[in-house]
């Protein structure tokens, strides 16, 4: 029995209830709204999209979208609504949309995550996932990357098994 694993899988379920450990430092999200999909960012400048209305106005319902789903981890203000918004009709759309995270889609992320014995680097793009911890170097996974994925369930695409799980797969099969 590997009591290392099991002991990260109950920290990584503590982490997952607490999500303001997590701050978002930059996300890349693909947003499926009602018209379109929208590219979203946000970076050290703040929020972007692709949507019209975000090009028009600076916010629009699909950021409002991440800014209420991910309020604990933005560590930011909400973007102020716009003059000439249709800001009862975005609210309701951001409200509905809230309630579909399928339209979601974490294409990257960047994080810091403030857990029990030190802040760490967490991230996830094309290339999968990063943590700074010595556990996360040798097993690809950790109490971290476990809490992410669930707090991001249903938002992140699937990712091939990490390089120490794909070579403890290869190492076992081929010592049977």
């Amino acid at each position: 029995m590997d009591y290392g694993m099991i002991g990260k899988i109950e920290k990584a379920k503590q982490y997952a209830s607490e999500p303001e450990r997590v701050t978002f430092n930059s996300l890349t999200v693909e947003f499926r709204g009602d018209n379109d999909t929208y590219t979203i960012t946000l970076g050290p400048d703040g929020w972007d999209s692709t949507s019209p209305s975000f090009r028009r106005y600076g916010i629009c319902p699909h950021v409002m979208t991440l800014e209420r789903l991910f309020k604990p981890m933005l560590k930011r203000q909400p973007l102020p609504y716009a003059s000439g918004q249709n800001v009862v009709s975005d609210v309701e759309k951001a409200t509905r949309y809230a309630q579909e995270p399928d339209r979601i889609r974490f294409v990257s992320y960047d994080a810091t995550f403030a857990g029990t014995n030190g802040t760490h680097h967490v991230s996830f793009g094309p290339e999968g996932w990063f943590c700074d911890t010595d556990f996360f170097r040798s097993r690809g996974v950790d109490s971290h990357t476990m809490a992410m994925e669930h707090l991001l369930k249903g938002m992140l695409p699937p990712t091939p098994a990490p390089a120490a799980a794909a070579n403890a797969d290869t190492h076992t099969s081929e010592s049977e």
